[in-house]
């Protein structure tokens, strides 16, 4: 059975880094964990001449350790082993990508800031280029799992999010529910009547979602949630849907396959992760568990 035993933290000493250090430590604790390595990248390139000067005497490596092992000590509860990594790479994502391979890195941990401008230009650079699971965690958050939602497409990528699931579920109970957005394709709306083709569409995705879930043999309980998407944005559907029904985890695979509608898992993940999610958004890449 695969594990998780190492995951990497990325640090970037702003006000996330507190919410982010204990949501790691809430995780890494349920799933038990080996170690953690919370990294931080010293981008001395953006420090002026000026300012060059003032701290050329000035062990900045040193220093920032120092406040991370701080902060790390008051918010890290967890009882689980771990160091912290700095550098002064000019390239934050080929150093990500760099531990993420030499210390065989199962889960990488990063804060979703996407509400601020072009910061989540190197998780999205992560996300395409490293081959471990990704948990995406906003700033402001209660930090519980008893509701995860899984949104699938019925494919064979989707199967690794229950396998991670069932994983979970095996040291912290919740309430889990296979999600599906489906919607009437365009082209065929204008010859077709809503009030006619939705409760046929219906009936079709619910048994699509009887045979998905009886073929994984899923081994605890798992409720199916279908939404009718109409013209809705596909992710920003999901995103409402899962707040209005106190979701505490989002799951979805790195990709999918368009088998039906207009849902392509892939591309509703990249547009998930773009977005200013409340909820922490894992995207799982390889299967965890048996």
């Amino acid at each position: 059975m695969r594990t998780l035993n190492k995951v990497l933290v990325g640090l970037d000493l702003s006000d996330i880094d507190q919410q982010l250090i204990a949501y790691s430590s809430f995780f890494t604790e349920l799933t038990d964990v080996k170690k953690v390595y919370f990294v931080h990248n010293i981008k001395r390139y953006e420090i002026s001449e000026v300012l060059e000067k003032e701290i050329e005497n000035v062990d900045l490596e040193s220093i920032i350790t120092d406040e991370l092992k701080d902060m790390i000590q008051a918010h890290f509860t967890a009882k689980v082993e771990w160091e912290v990594l700095i550098s002064d790479d000019p390239y934050t994502e080929s150093l990500m990508s760099y531990i993420v391979n030499k210390y065989s890195i199962d889960l990488l941990i990063l804060g979703n800031k996407n509400n601020e401008n072009g910061s989540g230009t190197l998780g999205f650079k992560l996300l395409r280029t490293i081959k471990c699971q990704f948990l995406w965690v906003p700033s402001t958050m209660e930090t519980k799992l008893k509701k995860v939602w899984i949104g699938t497409d019925f494919s064979n990528a989707s199967k690794k999010c229950f396998s991670f699931a069932e994983y979970i579920q095996s040291k912290q109970n919740f309430n889990l529910e296979a999600v599906h957005v489906y919607s009437l394709p365009m082209h065929f709306s204008p010859y077709v009547s809503d009030s006619k083709i939705e409760p046929k569409l219906s009936r079709y995705v619910d048994k699509r979602f009887d045979q998905f879930l009886n073929k994984m043999n899923y081994s605890g309980e798992v409720k199916q949630y279908k939404i009718l998407g109409r013209e809705a944005n596909i992710a920003s559907k999901l995103k409402n849907e899962a707040y209005k029904n106190d979701v505490d985890l989002l799951m979805v695979a790195d990709k999918g396959s368009n088998t039906f509608s207009k849902l392509t898992l892939g591309s509703i993940t990249e547009d998930l992760f773009n977005r200013d999610l409340k909820i922490p958004l894992l995207i799982v890449k390889d299967y965890v568990g048996n």
